[in-house]
């Protein structure tokens, strides 16, 4: 019991995962792994191992791709062979999850059933479920540069930022309490559409590709900065 109970978990934890992809990515069921070629996610949405959330680097961890999920992973994690059947049943490099659903072994570092902390949620999984979503530039304090990245405001979690560096990535490198923060709107020009968040000496300047883009950040996160977690309640306010 204990064995199928394993099992079903497994399964569960598969169909999780694979619904989590972006919409572009055809949905692999439990059922098909192995005996259907996924389809690879792309290395450019991804910058950590999807399994152990570690960074990838050109020279010690570098990426890999597992030939039953298609995560992007490194080599540590991929670092197993199971006989796919739709390879004529050769061993192929697989991710440690496919090789325990695949062959039913147990390995010594088992993750299944770790905690998430806050920051360890899935972009992709809280993209799907987020009041919005989008790449936005971070610019640095002389405004001049910064970091473009995967923001998100979870249904879930409606008054925090998260931030990623992709929009594949399975961990959020840091995240923003919106509660309290005023919006500001700075003036447009033809490239660069400015806003920015500000509280006491702590302010973040933010740079959408469009003005509509803008517009609708700036409307979310002044609703989460005011404490508005569900659009019924801005009516109500109103």
């Amino acid at each position: 019991q204990d064995a199928i109970d394993r099992k079903e978990k497994r399964s569960e934890t598969f169909k999780a995962a694979v619904h989590g992809l972006e919409t572009d990515t055809p949905a692999l069921k439990t059922e098909e792994l192995g005996r259907r070629a996924p389809q690879w996610v792309r290395d450019n949405l991804v910058t950590m191992c999807m399994r152990c959330k570690e960074p990838f680097n050109a020279i010690t961890r570098r990426r890999h791709h597992c030939r039953a999920c298609g995560y992007v992973v490194c080599a540590r994690c991929s670092d197993y062979k199971a006989e796919l059947q739709y390879d004529g049943n050769r061993p192929n490099r697989v991710c440690q999850e496919c090789f325990i659903f695949l062959t039913g072994h147990t390995v010594l570092e088992d993750r299944e059933g770790k905690y998430k902390g806050i920051l360890e949620k899935g972009a992709a999984e809280v993209s799907s479920k987020s009041l919005l979503c989008s790449s936005l530039q971070l610019l640095d304090k002389n405004g001049k540069g910064g970091t473009r990245g995967w923001f998100v405001i979870p249904q879930d979690d409606p008054l925090v930022l998260y931030i990623y560096a992709a929009p594949q990535d399975v961990r959020a490198h840091t995240s923003i309490p919106l509660l309290g923060y005023q919006v500001r709107d700075m003036p447009q020009s033809e490239s660069r559409h400015l806003f920015q968040l500000a509280q006491s000496r702590q302010v973040f300047t933010f740079m959408a590709d469009t003005e509509e883009l803008k517009q609708r950040w700036m409307k979310a996160m002044a609703r989460s900065a005011a404490g508005i977690t569900h659009p019924e309640e801005e009516e109500e306010d109103a």
